[in-house]
């Protein structure tokens, strides 16, 4: 932790006064962390896989996702227009 207040800007207050924890947001999210690649094999794959890109293309704006066959399955990649949006999906979903 020191380090990371070491490298921060003298700008940044991200200490929370009430439990006298802190954190660097950039330290639990990348900004360049939007695409979230699953994979998916057996009975009901190539499904599993389109209801959950539709639920993210409903959920948000800008998404984009596409469906890859693989020797054993499927390959879902959702391209997200922020990190923050793949890492609200991911726990919205249980992923």
């Amino acid at each position: 932790m020191k380090a990371i207040e070491a490298n921060q800007a003298a700008s940044v207050n991200d200490t929370c006064t009430d439990c006298g924890s802190f954190v660097d947001i950039g330290a639990v999210i990348a900004a360049e962390d939007t695409e979230l690649t699953l994979e998916f094999s057996g009975d009901g794959a190539d499904a599993k896989a389109q209801h959950l890109c539709d639920l993210a293309v409903k959920r948000f704006a800008n998404v984009t996702g596409q469906i890859d066959s693989t020797e054993v399955g499927v390959r879902l990649r959702i391209t997200f227009d922020v990190a923050a949006e793949k890492m609200i999906f991911q726990l919205e979903q249980g992923l």
